[in-house]
């Protein structure tokens, strides 16, 4: 996997600040505009590229501001609503959050991807995409297209648990069609952008190969055997069929899947959500790159050296620096600069360390 580094960096590491921190420090604000009117997306995005250039310009942020480019999602924000809208989801739009997704409750498992590409929502993203195609010749940067069971819980709301075990069959129907709806979005955003999964985590970035990124949050609220009987299909498929490969799992227990995860017949990336034992996934996914996740929240009240001690235990637990990342996503305004600058001056630090051996 290391080999599909572009540049080679030894544990690259990302940050990504919410909405809020952007609202009160940069004064940016999150309407439908911000996603969908052409000008504010061009413009949005340098914004966010210079602000970044301003604090942490010298550990390789912000290196697009000079540019006005096209890019068709927010690639600086976590926020996954664009296929819950396109399935029947309402949207509510933010002036300081990223976007609400309001739970369809669907009252049947019946499902059409057709219609998802006959949505409104979507019908305004081809719009801006079109426009900016038009402007600028071509297309840059994704959009965060969530997960089989997200959008299902999206869909159908917490009884998609209780259909788990009363209507299997009808299920497994479900979520194919929703594996659909996901596959022709990204192969459409893939030929256009040349990537899918920047706006999922921007570590992906650093990659030579784009990262076909499966976010699997919601699989904190599953048993490993619910996910063997009705997701696992999905994974192995998709890791044969777009390489590489990955997995984002932001809740706090991935290493409960380290045995199944191993089982795959390929993860070549794997998001560690904050509170996983990297050891444990370390131990059962030798080859598998490991991007360790920070605490968004923890870190408000930790001091810089309790920072620089926690990435370093992580790291040390991940075993291999050319098979580790470290990002913190979702830090909002009451974060200071100086304890996200501890992060990257402690990966500098980490770097420098494993280069010496």
């Amino acid at each position: 996997m290391s080999d599909l580094l572009s540049e080679r960096p030894i544990l690259p590491v990302e940050i990504v600040l919410s909405p809020a921190w952007w609202f009160h420090n940069e004064g940016l604000t999150f309407d439908e505009d911000f996603f969908f009117d052409p000008a504010k997306r061009v413009e949005s995005e340098q914004k966010m590229e210079k602000a970044l250039y301003e604090r942490w310009g010298k550990y390789g942020l912000g290196k697009e501001k000079d540019k006005s480019l096209p890019v068709v999602g927010a690639v600086h924000l976590a926020a996954g609503f664009m296929l819950s809208g396109m399935l029947g989801c309402k949207v509510e739009y933010k002036q300081d959050a990223p976007p609400d997704v309001i739970c369809a409750h669907r009252r049947d498992l019946n499902l059409s991807a057709d219609e998802a590409f006959e949505s409104s929502i979507y019908k305004r993203f081809e719009k801006l995409t079109g426009t900016l195609k038009t402007r600028f010749g071509y297309l840059t940067g994704d959009v965060n297209w969530g997960g089989i069971l997200n959008l299902a819980l999206d869909v159908r709301g917490e009884d998609i648990f209780i259909d788990m075990c009363d209507k299997g069959e009808e299920v497994e129907r479900f979520f194919a069609e929703i594996s659909t709806v996901i596959e022709k979005f990204t192969g459409e955003l893939q030929k256009q952008t040349h990537s899918t999964s920047i706006s999922v985590n921007r570590t992906v970035r650093h990659f030579e190969s784009p990262i076909y990124l499966h976010s699997e949050c919601t699989h904190t609220m599953i048993s490993v055997k619910d996910y063997e009987q009705f997701l696992a299909k999905f994974d192995i498929d998709w890791s044969r069929k777009f390489r590489p490969f990955g997995i984002h799992f932001c809740g706090p227990d991935p290493h409960r899947y380290a045995e199944a995860f191993s089982r795959l017949p390929v993860l070549d990336f794997l998001d560690v959500g904050w509170g996983g034992d990297v050891a444990i996934l370390r131990k059962h996914l030798p080859n598998t790159f490991l991007n360790i996740r920070l605490s968004p929240v923890e870190i408000i009240d930790k001091t810089p050296g309790e920072i620089e001690e926690t990435i370093c235990q992580l790291v040390a637990d991940s075993g291999d620096p050319k098979l580790t990342g470290v990002c913190c996503i979702n830090m909002d305004e009451k974060v200071g600069d100086e304890k996200i600058t501890t992060i990257f001056e402690t990966v500098e630090y980490l770097r420098k360390r494993a280069g010496d051996l």
